[in-house]
């Protein structure tokens, strides 16, 4: 019998997605985890996810993606889920500088509540708004080499890049995972100590299904 891949996998990675409202963060999600866009969605409430299960340098990721609401009044809630997570894809909008004004404050606050060894990805989204671009790729390049952190342009929309994305922080992640697994696993090293292969990586919050929109497949 074919193998499940959602039932069986090797890793399970908890990834988050944070930045302003509005900068396309749950078609992000919902383009990479069911290849779907939602003209008209709405604003996360509070915080929800879906996965994923891809395979990444020979072995099968589950990739648990987290989508936290940008406004302000839930900060406080999705501060809590930041704990666990092994990576953070840093969203914001293209056409709106203020959204990239604002990624140092979210990046403060990412450092201040995540692991210290967290992959982080800065995103620049709805790259297909062309005419309305009014954040320079250099600008965004220049801060991401400043942080230490890597950089790609998306489009939810049209999906480029999306897969791209997902791609390189999971194999990122993946890649620091193998080099802890080979030594001592450490109780108090936080996430990234010494996972060993097939074994699942418990993520705080509660578990459960994702909040499914309905949307046109593409």
């Amino acid at each position: 019998m074919a193998r499940r891949p959602d039932d069986e996998y090797d890793y399970l990675f908890k990834v988050v997605l944070i930045g302003d409202s509005g900068v396309g963060k749950s078609n992000l999600l919902s383009r990479f985890t069911r290849n779907e866009f939602c003209l008209e969605s709405k604003s996360t409430i509070g915080v929800e996810f879906a996965t994923r299960t891809l395979r990444v340098e020979g072995k099968v990721i589950k990739a648990q993606i987290w989508d936290t609401a940008g406004q302000e009044r839930y900060r406080a809630i999705t501060s809590a889920y930041y704990r666990g997570a092994y990576g953070a894809l840093l969203v914001y909008d293209v056409t709106k500088p203020t959204t990239f004004e604002n990624v140092s404050r979210w990046l403060k606050e990412l450092r201040d509540h995540a692991d210290s060894n967290i992959v982080i990805m800065l995103i620049g989204n709805k790259t297909d708004l062309k005419h309305l671009r009014a954040v320079a790729t250099e600008d965004a390049q220049s801060f991401a080499e400043r942080e230490g952190i890597s950089f790609v342009e998306t489009s939810a929309l049209d999906a480029t890049n999306v897969e791209k994305a997902f791609q390189m922080i999971l194999t990122e992640i993946h890649r620091i995972i193998s080099k802890k697994s080979l030594a001592a696993s450490d109780e108090s090293a936080g996430p990234v100590g010494g996972i060993k292969e097939g074994k699942t990586i418990l993520v705080s919050g509660s578990e459960g299904n994702s909040t499914a929109r309905k949307c046109c497949s593409t």
